[in-house]
């Protein structure tokens, strides 16, 4: 049945013709353990209601399916104090033949642990010089959208960023501050907040709601355009401001990033980056790593785009 070159042609013969008259169907488990594959396939990932992450899994799941592999999520909810738990519960709960990891930093804990056993690894929207890593230039995708605000004539420039713990956040800040500098323009400190919400590291609607509230509350005066380190929080500030009778863009514009769905519902200027094609390449690259795991890693970077629209014309 699975090809044996030690069974005779003979043997061979009869086997089949009986599994033809009784109808017999291999059982795909039992091969599986055969092979001693699991055709499956592990991802932590931040709590996957962010737009971010649908739409980097529709692009995973997509390429997924193509190889008859099943995929399990599992969901972090705190990275700063669930990450390990997780990545040891996606390597043991089960045999999975390869691990994505998002956007949260890897612990150095661990980097050992997957080396050692050679484990499949891919990291999506982070990094680590160890393992195959699929990212978007962030410090770049920053810049240009602050470089465009600054072309437009804006001096008083501010910034709504998730935590900085988040390395894509951290990145897409030294990009707004570096263009600032390059350009001559004052970075103003009361016209920049970082979120205080942990959910999903503060790239959330409600962490941009309340992180511009705390804003408006700071001082009478407003920057004429805010860059926001996610289209969903932007979303949450175009809505705080729209509350406190502040026009976008009329009175400020906004910049986000990410060009998720929504973006364009709000008519929200953003930087793109290639989601589904992120997803879709992780996959790839991980099965690249499943069949070769003495290669070196790989680091691939997409270079983002300026989408222009109506919040920042």
């Amino acid at each position: 049945m699975n090809g044996n070159p030690h069974v005779s042609e003979e043997t061979r013969r009869r086997v089949l013709a009986v599994a033809r008259r009784l109808n017999y169907q291999p059982h795909t488990y039992a091969q599986r353990l055969a092979k001693q594959k699991a055709y499956a396939i592990s991802a932590v990932i931040p709590f996957f209601t962010n737009y971010f992450f649908i739409e980097v899994l529709r692009g995973v799941q997509s390429k997924i399916s193509e190889f008859g592999f099943d995929l399990v999520l599992y969901g972090v909810n705190d990275p700063a104090t669930q990450v390990e738990y997780y990545i040891q519960k996606s390597t043991h709960r089960g045999k999975v033949d390869g691990v994505l990891f998002f956007s949260m930093k890897f612990p150095e804990s661990y980097t050992r642990y997957f080396i050692q056993r050679e484990i499949p690894i891919v990291l999506v929207d982070t990094f680590h010089p160890k393992f195959d890593s699929i990212t978007v230039d962030n410090f770049k995708g920053a810049y240009i959208a602050v470089k465009h605000l600054i072309e437009l004539g804006h001096e008083k420039i501010g910034m709504i960023v998730a935590r900085l713990e988040s390395v894509p956040a951290r990145q897409r800040f030294e990009g707004f501050k570096q263009a600032l500098i390059d350009h001559g323009k004052k970075f103003y400190e009361e016209f920049f907040i970082e979120t205080k919400d942990t959910r999903l590291d503060g790239f959330n609607r409600e962490a941009g709601y309340y992180a511009c509230k705390e804003l408006l509350s700071r001082s009478r005066k407003l920057p004429t355009a805010i860059f926001v380190s996610s289209d969903i929080q932007a979303i949450g500030v175009i809505e705080a401001l729209n509350e406190n009778g502040i026009k976008v863009p009329g009175d400020v514009s906004i910049i986000g990033f990410d060009d998720i769905e929504l973006a364009k519902d709000f008519g929200l200027t953003t930087v793109r980056q290639p989601m589904y094609e992120m997803g879709v390449i992780a996959v790839e690259k991980l099965f690249e790593r499943i069949n070769n795991k003495k290669t070196k890693p790989e680091h691939i970077k997409f270079t983002p785009e300026l989408v222009i629209r109506n919040s920042c014309p």
